[in-house]
């Protein structure tokens, strides 16, 4: 990876976990990570008022604490990475999308300190999953270092890059692929008729071993690449969001693309992908094409 890896602070228990996870990340990469922490106006002051400087002084103050207990955690998990710290005054979103821009990888917890309790998934989270040029990890609480990178291999551009993206994160961390294909009679490609004679393209079971072979053929550019990555192969007849969501309770990881082959082409994030994000038992990581 070349870069520097950027993650979210905002003193909540879910951001602390993105920082800590984000720190060992860094340092088995051996990459700089900077801890971002947004300096937003109260919610409750309009706009246009003027902030006395002592008001102004005190959230300072305030931020700055927040960066540094990051800080003391990010060292703490990963005592040789490279860390540092800023306070960027703006709204949490633009901030991150901004600093993303020049990223090789963003992070974020879940839900941070102003989303309702009951949140599965925080505004901040989905935005930056949704805007980020680079790829993009939420962190639920606690996150497991141990376990496969879990992979959903659709056909899709976005798809094609998080296989490249899920390979490198095994390689780097030594650990197993599971690339999970669910497929249905809806959405798979339908395959050349093997008897022009039937009414049919396919007949029992040729859907099936053509889904296998649009894995194996998918997969097989990266398993030469990275020859060290043991790859497990899970094709499921069935809806996708449910498979991914299961296969995540073991996983160290869950690699998604923003948008698989079947949804509309303006959607930033699809919605095999939300339903991964809102509901995923490990941490996970969202490419875009």
């Amino acid at each position: 990876m070349n870069g520097f890896m950027v993650v979210g602070a905002d003193g909540s228990a879910p951001g602390l976990e993105a920082v800590g996870w984000a720190a060992r990340e860094a340092e088995v990469r051996n990459v700089p990570l900077q801890v971002v922490h947004a300096l937003a106006r109260p919610a409750h002051l309009p706009l246009d008022a003027a902030l006395p400087r002592s008001v102004r002084e005190r959230f300072r103050v305030t931020a700055d604490a927040v960066v540094e207990e990051a800080l003391l955690r990010a060292r703490a998990e990963a005592p040789d990475a490279d860390v540092s710290g800023l306070v960027i005054p703006g709204e949490p979103l633009s901030v991150l999308v901004a600093q993303a821009r020049s990223a090789a990888m963003a992070v974020v917890g879940h839900r941070g300190l102003s989303g309702f309790r009951k949140t599965l998934l925080g505004s901040v989270a989905t935005g930056l999953a949704a805007h980020a040029d680079c790829p993009v990890v939420v962190v639920r609480e606690p996150a497991r270092p141990a376990g496969p990178v879990v992979l959903g291999v659709d056909g899709s551009a976005a798809g094609a890059a998080a296989i490249r993206f899920a390979f490198q994160e095994a390689s780097v961390q030594g650990a197993d692929i599971t690339a999970v294909h669910a497929w249905t009679a809806w959405n798979a490609p339908m395959p050349p008729p093997t008897d022009e004679t039937e009414p049919y393209a396919y007949g029992p079971g040729i859907l099936a071993a053509e889904e296998e072979r649009l894995v194996a053929e998918t997969l097989a550019g990266m398993r030469t690449r990275y020859p060290d990555v043991r790859v497990e192969r899970s094709t499921v007849h069935g809806p996708a969001r449910p498979a991914l969501i299961e296969a995540s309770r073991t996983a160290r990881l869950t690699v998604v693309g923003s948008r698989g082959r079947g949804g509309f082409a303006g959607l930033l994030l699809g919605s095999v992908s939300q339903a991964v994000l809102h509901h995923a038992h490990s941490p996970v990581a969202v490419v875009r094409a």
